[in-house]
């Protein structure tokens, strides 16, 4: 047995024993534990590579919350956040924690929120040294010698597979948070996304409730005059693309606090798709995949060891986790202002909404809510034709309240701060998918840019007949017939009708939070109009 490197914290609560923790090992230590654990091998640039098993994904419907005096009338209850009982979490712990003790297992302490304000202490317990070294990268790391007071507990045990008959999981794999205990324990699944999005569906729970702190699924950068702009958006829209801005510091890739004065990361690393990842499309990203990074389920050339991110053989959620500092425009504190303007990307396939608008309070927290965009054909398994999606608040997984909480946070915020909110459209522009064309990257770029540096203020908007936003009619940098989406296509009546078929898919979604939206959100929905044009 290794000896501790560290003095290790007192883990005898948990009933773990002291003389198989490795304590805050650090990232050289880590990866050549995990190269000799046969957990990973390394890449020609110096990154791990590991895989991650059965699950290269989180598992959605295996994710549950404790029910308790904490949770019971708070959390919104359903196929999102599953009921479990709090005898039956003590003894899967319990079980959990025998299986470490008959080997080696990693310690390390972090905390997350970049805010001092706001800073929740976390010790990180893994059965492998790869989910340590992942723990290390994305939660916020302690300076030498800086002492964390552990708040929260996280459990990973990969090889633990449940009994579903007598431990209450649906199958062999779970991710439970406990609130009244803070432990999140994970088991079955060597995925390390499911430690991060547990935590984050934690601070999700915490902010709004008790710091009146709207947490949000987002990018944000911050500009030389120290104008902050959040970008929200599902996979595929472009967040992490349109984010990166080389005039601009990146504050974060993925998950923010937006709090009294300041918007703050919560993490301190970035947890990066790398499918058909290249220099040209992706410097920054690519760039960052060297020593210290760790890749997940990605596939070598044959008889190399250089990464062929074109290969997705294993998942098309291949993924690079690595610390914020590797990109070279980050923000050095990870905090910045309340943000200026608020941009909400959606990827429409069906080539209806305007490439560029601007929403009123009770629009944003109706797009807030609904939190819009649509698959294609390619981007999922069994998707042949473009697809409605909606996810409330751009992250609906990780929502234990209900969305109107979070909606009407960001209307307080967005009225108290008079903040500007706009959406874009980066899918489909001249007809829906498979006959139109995608919105042009530098057309897009250019109009979040005129946002950005003030261009737009004096700009003339003409209202959409159906849903209400406002739409320039100008913009440096960007032919101005695309501008109204209507505009672009040959068959008008076709466009029509099209939106008037998104606009129904819209409210039909809205129905199911109609008893807790305001009137603002109420007024903001579509209005559907036959020949409304």
């Amino acid at each position: 047995m290794n000896k501790v490197l560290m003095p290790g914290p007192d883990l005898s609560w948990l009933q773990l024993g002291n003389d198989h923790a490795l304590y805050q090992l650090s990232v050289p230590q880590l990866i050549e534990e995990a190269v000799i654990n046969g957990e990973g091998t390394l890449t020609s640039t110096g990154a791990l590579a590991v895989d991650t098993g059965k699950f290269t994904g989180r598992s959605p419907k295996d994710r549950f919350i404790v029910l308790d005096d904490i949770t019971r009338d708070a959390v919104w209850w359903g196929d999102i956040n599953i009921r479990f009982s709090p005898s039956d979490f003590d003894i899967l712990l319990r079980k959990v924690c025998q299986h470490l003790n008959q080997n080696k297992f990693y310690v390390r302490d972090a905390y997350a929120c970049a805010d001092k304000q706001y800073r929740t202490g976390i010790r990180v317990i893994t059965e492998t040294a790869y989910q340590n070294l992942f723990a290390c990268n994305l939660f916020l790391r302690p300076e030498e010698g800086e002492f964390i007071d552990p708040e929260w507990t996280i459990i990973a045990a990969p090889d633990f597979q449940a009994d579903p008959a007598t431990d209450g999981t649906r199958q062999a794999n779970f991710s439970i948070l406990n609130f009244s205990r803070k432990i999140i324990l994970i088991g079955g699944t060597g995925y390390t996304g499911e430690i991060k999005k547990a935590m984050f569906s934690v601070l999700n729970f915490i902010l709004p409730e008790q710091r009146h702190t709207l947490s949000m699924h987002c990018s944000a950068n911050v500009g030389a005059e120290g104008d902050t702009a959040i970008f929200f958006g599902l996979s595929g829209t472009g967040k992490t693309t349109l984010s990166a801005d080389p005039e601009r510091c990146l504050i974060g890739d993925d998950e923010h606090g937006w709090g009294e004065q300041s918007v703050f990361n919560f993490e301190g690393g970035c947890y990066a798709k790398c499918a058909d990842l290249t220099p040209g499309k992706e410097p920054e990203i690519h760039a960052a995949v060297r020593f210290g990074a760790m890749l997940e389920n990605i596939n070598y050339f044959p008889g190399t060891r250089e990464v062929d991110y074109s290969n997705i053989e294993k998942t098309e959620n291949t993924r690079v986790a690595y610390p914020i500092h590797y990109i070279n425009n980050a923000a050095g504190s990870s905090i910045a202002a309340v943000p200026k303007n608020i941009f909400f990307l959606t990827a429409d396939a069906f080539g209806v909404l305007p490439p560029l608008s601007k929403l009123t309070r009770g629009q944003a927290m109706f797009h807030f809510i609904s939190g819009y965009t649509a698959k294609v054909a390619g981007t999922e398994a069994g998707v042949n034709e473009p697809q409605v999606t909606f996810s409330a608040c751009f992250g609906k997984a990780f929502l234990p309240l209900h969305p109107a909480k979070y909606a009407a946070l960001l209307g307080e915020k967005m009225e108290r701060h008079q903040v500007n909110v706009w959406l874009v459209n980066t899918g489909w522009s001249g007809g829906a998918y498979g006959e139109g064309q995608r919105m042009i990257l530098s057309h897009t770029r250019a109009l979040i840019t005129a946002v950005l540096k003030g261009k737009l203020r004096a700009a003339k908007f003409t209202e959409h007949p159906v849903f209400g936003l406002l739409m320039p009619e100008a913009c440096p940098g960007v032919p101005s017939e695309i501008l109204n989406p209507r505009n672009t296509w040959a068959d008008k009546n076709k466009y029509d009708l099209k939106t008037n078929e998104l606009a129904k898919a819209f409210n039909e979604n809205f129905g199911q939070f109609g008893d807790f939206a305001t009137g603002e959100m109420w007024e903001s929905i579509p209005k559907v109009v036959e020949n409304a044009f």
